[in-house]
């Protein structure tokens, strides 16, 4: 899944980064709410984390803007800021969950899976094609022919994942870029050449039939025996 992380203390966005990433989660972190508004707007998202005191805009400010634009994006408030009043607030604006500050980083996790579990397009635990299946829970790959499976890392995990929810699409490359490592990274396209082959060996490892095909200039599709 892809979260966007609104927070401005630089600190906390840090830990809660490298948090979700262990737990294979693709997160893109803005400082303020006016950038917030603007990569939310973008409706990517499987979910957002948004403070509530933030530079430019404050969260409610930005929940409010994207419940008007029709932007249905689950969303989980964090705040200092404990007391009913704020709560009450944050809800009626169309927050799915109000977690005020300190929290554990679990109640996080379980928060996003809860609030991610009730859109009508919630994510299943696995995830199938040919004769592979992705278990998202463990992050595995499994070959249903061979019975073999293997354990992916996380930006494997997530290529994998995109490319089996469009089986047979092509999927531009700089869109699986994109969406995987953000629009805010040091790091080179070239590195989903790199991710891509490691997948291409780990499902040759568990032995499927099921094969990454290149079109080029065009992206990469998932398909049978090619």
């Amino acid at each position: 899944m892809r979260i966007l992380l609104v927070e401005d203390e630089k600190g906390i966005s840090s830990a809660i980064c490298q948090m979700l990433k262990k737990e294979n989660f693709s997160v893109d972190p803005v400082y303020t709410g006016t950038d917030g508004l603007d990569y939310a707007l973008a409706g990517i998202y499987d979910a957002i984390i948004l403070d509530v005191m933030l530079p430019g805009m404050d969260g409610f400010q930005v929940l409010s803007a994207l419940r008007k634009e029709g932007i249905k994006t689950p969303v989980c408030m964090l705040t200092a800021r404990s007391g009913l009043e704020d709560r009450v607030r944050g809800l009626e604006k169309g927050a799915d969950y109000y977690l005020p500050k300190p929290f554990q980083m679990a109640e996080l996790i379980a928060c996003l899976r809860a609030i991610t579990r009730r859109r009508e397009d919630a994510p299943v635990m696995e995830l199938a094609f040919g004769d592979i299946v992705l278990n998202q829970q463990e992050a595995k790959l499994m070959c249903s022919a061979t019975g073999q499976s293997v354990k992916l890392g996380a930006k494997e995990y997530q290529i994998m994942e995109m490319l089996l929810r469009n089986p047979r699409q092509i999927l531009n490359k700089d869109t699986i870029f994109e969406r995987i490592w953000g629009y805010e990274t040091d790091a080179d396209i070239s590195n989903l050449e790199v991710y891509l082959s490691f997948v291409r060996k780990k499902l040759t490892f568990v032995g499927s039939q099921v094969k990454i095909k290149a079109t080029r200039g065009m992206g990469y599709s998932l398909e049978e025996g090619v």
